[in-house]
């Protein structure tokens, strides 16, 4: 874990990491899958050799030898909220194997639906919806399809906007589930269902803006969890200060360290490597910047004492506001390579949404960890894509160490066009 004694020094580490950037790594992004809707994920069970890919809309998919299984694994759109069609944030967003599965059957998915406000929230009722981890369970007559009525929820989060949702589900090698939450939605963690004094990220009674770790048994916070018995803190936080946590990854090959990318808001996105109880600065800082929410693309020199904040290890320029270099406005978390290729052997890939909103100009980023620990950005250049890649919604990784690029013609959830692409060297 990397702490700074100020945003001065981060930047400037920052900097000497981002001044040698011309080795371009050249790449191809070569067809894996296609005749998909927004794929958001795609994993594979341990010691499986089946893919599940999952549909924005609702569906998990199979993947096998190749080939797309025509019947859904897992069909739960009747329970997904309706989504926009140019543009949305909502829908199945994420998929986890539970570590028996191959014993128990179990599987465990996250999924933005209509809020139920005949509870005790009904206070909210102008929130969005909420977001949902349930657990599923294999069908009993067929291995390649969920039984539909197994559902269990562990977990219900109600959201004020509708985006910054998150959730992405991975288990760790300790068993236990870990969620990753967005601050709420809007925008500069502030508004409607947003603490007005400091944020959601930075309000550690607050489950959005944040990495949660769970035992999937019960939903309930997992044995070992740093804010156990603090009564300043949910005790599911294993990490804070994060603004929209979009696609983390355990390198499972290497040292277990866990790796989300948080989109920030304006003028920088940026990749973390998540630790046990690390505060990761939103909203007080953007990036390695200073913040202010009410003036969201200045950057004051000065924040106070940021100490007790850990610095993102990669940081690019948003197209949006710091144009000059930027590669891009929604940064996606990928996976450290640990396949065939051993010169990536590694290597973190991951990349942007898109450098445009409107127009597809999506990108595939890589980083190296320097001897320092410090690490270095490399950007890429797609060879077989004529400068038209496709959107970037997420990445994957197979048993092997290779990795995914999972893509979108589409800014929205439509349409059944979209495709995986392996991520391989050019030559």
């Amino acid at each position: 874990m990397f702490k700074f004694a100020s945003i001065a020094v981060a930047a400037a580490l920052m900097m000497a990491g981002a001044s040698a950037q011309a080795d371009v790594k050249k790449i191809r992004l070569e067809p894996f899958v296609s005749g998909l809707n927004a794929p958001l994920a795609m994993v594979q069970p341990p010691g499986d050799s089946r893919m599940f890919v999952v549909e924005q809309w609702g569906r998990i998919l199979i993947i096998e030898d190749g080939e797309l299984n025509g019947t859904p694994f897992l069909d739960i759109r009747n329970l997904v909220i309706d989504r926009y069609p140019d543009f949305d944030e909502r829908g199945l967003l994420g998929l986890a194997f539970h570590p028996d599965f191959a014993n128990n059957g179990k599987f465990y998915v996250s999924y933005s639906t209509q809020t139920d406000w005949k509870g005790s929230r009904a206070k909210l009722f102008w929130w969005d919806h909420s977001n949902v981890v349930a657990e599923y369970t294999v069908s009993a007559d067929d291995p390649d399809e969920a039984d539909p009525n197994s559902g269990r929820v562990i977990s219900t989060i109600p959201w004020p906007q509708f985006n910054h949702n998150g959730h992405w589900l991975g288990f760790g090698p300790d068993g236990m589930l870990y969620i990753s939450t967005g601050d709420g939605g809007y925008a500069n963690d502030w508004g409607i269902g947003h603490n007005p004094e400091i944020g959601n990220g930075q309000d550690m009674l607050d489950l959005h803006g944040k990495i949660l770790r769970v035992d999937p048994a019960t939903g309930e916070a997992a044995a070992g969890n740093p804010h156990i018995g603090d009564d300043d803190y949910d005790p599911k936080i294993w990490a804070s200060g994060l603004r929209n946590p979009w696609r983390c990854s355990f390198d499972i090959g290497g040292d277990n360290e866990l790796f989300c990318a948080d989109v920030q808001q304006n003028s920088f996105e940026e990749v973390d490597i998540i630790v046990a109880g690390a505060n990761y600065g939103w909203r007080v800082v953007e990036g390695t910047h200073c913040f202010d929410f009410l003036n969201p693309n200045d950057h004051p020199a000065s924040c106070g004492d940021q100490s007790s904040f850990t610095a993102p290890i990669l940081e690019h320029n948003n197209c949006k506001a710091q144009p000059e270099g930027c590669l891009g406005t929604s940064v996606t978390g990928g996976y450290v390579y640990r396949g065939a290729h051993s010169d990536w052997d590694g290597t973190y890939i991951y990349g942007d949404w898109s450098k445009q909103f409107g127009v597809m100009d999506g990108m595939v980023l890589m980083g190296t960890r320097n001897d320092d620990g410090t690490w270095k950005r490399h950007e890429t250049e797609i060879v077989n894509m004529d400068g038209n890649t496709p959107y970037i919604l997420a990445f994957a990784q197979d048993e092997a160490g290779e990795v995914y690029a999972l893509t979108s013609l589409t800014t929205g959830p439509v349409g059944s066009l979209d495709t995986i692409y392996r991520v391989v060297p050019a030559n």
